[in-house]
């Protein structure tokens, strides 16, 4: 076989292979968005995003998934009508949620009289009792969706970077996605926006 017929074959191969993979990226269900308008967008690789004005924000999908620390319940974000919601994906594995833990938890007992609820979605935790142990380590009071498989978050629609953890969302009290953070947060940072949010009429 000669050198150009080696590299057509390689060129081939990887084509089918890369071919294979688009494929299925594009039909899998987490490719599908359970409803909403949101369509994540990054402008240049940001990592704080925010959605303004109010009247070109997206709503997510019907995110809904079983209660973390109470097995059998389910946990939805129509619980929380009316309310901002701040969202945060986290596991027990993952160092910088560790760090971010008792930020959010200052924030969501700073906020939670002007109508604000945390939901948190704990993913990739196939062992429950450690994602517990976690919330109880941490000093956590707002509730979580235990979701080892991510299947929750086809509700965030098929473009937002689940592979990204810590992530969080803020949610006005529509429900509409007023801003995102692909990174660990502070108090310092998220309060302010979160309050500027609880504020709009």
């Amino acid at each position: 076989m000669t050198r150009n017929s080696v590299r057509g074959l390689a060129a081939l191969l990887f084509a089918l292979v890369v071919g294979t993979t688009a494929t299925a990226c594009a039909t899998g269900n987490d490719a599908v968005a359970s409803g909403g308008t949101f369509d994540f967008v990054s402008p240049g690789g940001q990592t704080e995003i925010f959605y303004d004005p109010p009247a070109d924000r997206g709503t997510i999908g019907n995110l809904t998934g079983e209660n973390l620390m109470e097995e059998g319940q389910t946990l939805s974000l129509s619980d929380f009508e009316g309310q901002v919601v701040v969202v945060n994906l986290w596991g027990q594995w993952c160092g910088p949620c560790r760090g971010e833990a008792d930020d959010l938890e200052k924030v969501y007992e700073g906020t939670k009289d002007q109508g604000v609820a945390f939901l948190g979605i704990n993913v990739k935790d196939p062992q429950r009792d450690k994602a517990q142990d976690f919330v109880t380590n941490n000093n956590v009071t707002f509730p979580s969706i235990w979701d080892p498989s991510l299947r929750s978050l086809t509700a965030l629609g098929g473009s937002y970077p689940t592979s990204v953890i810590p992530s969080t969302l803020v949610l006005d009290r529509q429900h509409r996605v007023a801003a995102v953070y692909l990174t660990a947060l502070l108090a310092d940072d998220l309060q302010p926006v979160v309050e500027r949010i609880a504020a709009e009429q």
